[in-house]
């Protein structure tokens, strides 16, 4: 495989000394040798790829170059032989040989067992320390930065819930205060619809008092409508007594026609007054009467006079309400204040 021609055998010289070959100190079982000195004529040039670097140094470092170069050499060799002719590899020990790359570089060669990583070659400890701290303040500032913006969007969150809140409370305050003026609105629309209604009962009450009047200008009520006793037959007083002294005059309370003017047992004398609607006056216990039957009088006309007939303790106008001739009558106390009349 070698490109060049083997080289002649040296002549032996007894007792000369000559540098050995890959070795640092003379060996004396190699014997005493003759120096050869290779030619032109006698070694060819390296061609290729198998040259040899220009020497640095000593005679030591080219054999130990061409040592090296030539055991990888064997080695190679060994396995493509090994790998054609079947035969197990051999064992070949190497001594630890200095870097190729320092052999032919300038640059020192780095000391054995460096575990200096590569990327960190010829990067200082300052700078180092600078890129770390470079990286740190990177880390530092995107935390920050990403606290800021998870507080930004803390902030923002609360503050548009705090507008909702204050949304909702303007629309409840808004509508309670719609509620409020409605209710404020519809009771004093009451008020004015119940001031108007007391204010037209009032003026029809006076206009009704035009018409209407009390039956005697002056009395004292001794007896109201309802109240129970054993002096009257149907067990309870069924009309409004107006005390007066006998002689008092009796006036008729509204327009209309006698109907009924005489003697009626316990009711002593008695004139029944029928208004227009049909409603029946009864004035009991006069001591006379004014009127006949069949004439029309109207308000405020005399019909009579108190007196003390018929069943009675003393002198008085008996006075009962009977609405469409019926038999049984009402309250005349709350007819008369239906017609703006206050006894």
């Amino acid at each position: 495989m070698a490109s060049n021609r083997p080289a002649p055998e040296a002549p032996f010289v007894p007792g000369q000394r000559t540098e050995t070959f890959g070795y640092g100190s003379y060996r004396t079982d190699e014997g005493p040798w003759e120096e050869w000195n290779p030619t032109e004529e006698s070694v060819q040039p390296v061609r290729g790829r198998h040259r040899v670097a220009k020497q640095r140094g000593g005679g030591l470092a080219r054999s130990s170059t061409v040592l090296g170069v030539g055991v990888i050499a064997a080695v190679g060799a060994g396995g493509i032989a090994s790998a054609h002719t079947g035969k197990p590899p051999v064992s070949i020990s190497m001594p630890d040989l200095p870097s190729v790359g320092s052999l032919f570089d300038d640059e020192p060669a780095a000391p054995e067992g460096s575990a200096t990583a590569l990327s960190t070659l010829g990067t200082s400890t300052a700078e180092t320390t600078e890129s770390a701290s470079d990286a740190g303040e990177a880390l530092r500032n995107r935390i920050m930065a990403q606290a800021e913006q998870q507080q930004a969007q803390v902030e923002t969150k609360a503050q548009k819930a705090a507008e909702a809140a204050a949304a909702k409370q303007a629309q409840e305050a808004v509508a309670k205060a719609q509620q409020e003026a409605e209710a404020k609105a519809a009771a004093a629309k009451k008020k004015a619809e119940e001031e108007a209604k007391r204010k037209a009962e009032a003026e029809r009450l006076a206009e009704l008092a035009k018409q209407y009047t009390l039956p005697t200008p002056s009395y004292t009520i001794t007896g109201t409508f309802g109240q129970p006793g054993s002096m009257w037959s149907s067990g309870y007083h069924t009309g409004l007594d107006f005390a007066a002294p006998t002689g008092t005059l009796i006036k008729a309370i509204h327009s209309g026609t006698i109907t009924e003017a005489g003697w009626a047992g316990a009711y002593g004398y008695r004139t029944v007054l029928t208004l227009d609607d049909g409603t029946e006056l009864w004035f009991c216990h006069q001591s006379s009467i004014s009127v006949n039957v069949g004439q029309k009088v109207s308000t405020g006309d005399v019909i009579g006079r108190v007196g003390a007939t018929g069943n009675v303790t003393g002198p008085h106008l008996h006075l009962e309400v009977h609405p469409d001739g019926q038999a049984t009558g009402i309250d005349p106390m709350t007819w008369l204040r239906d017609k703006g009349l206050t006894p």
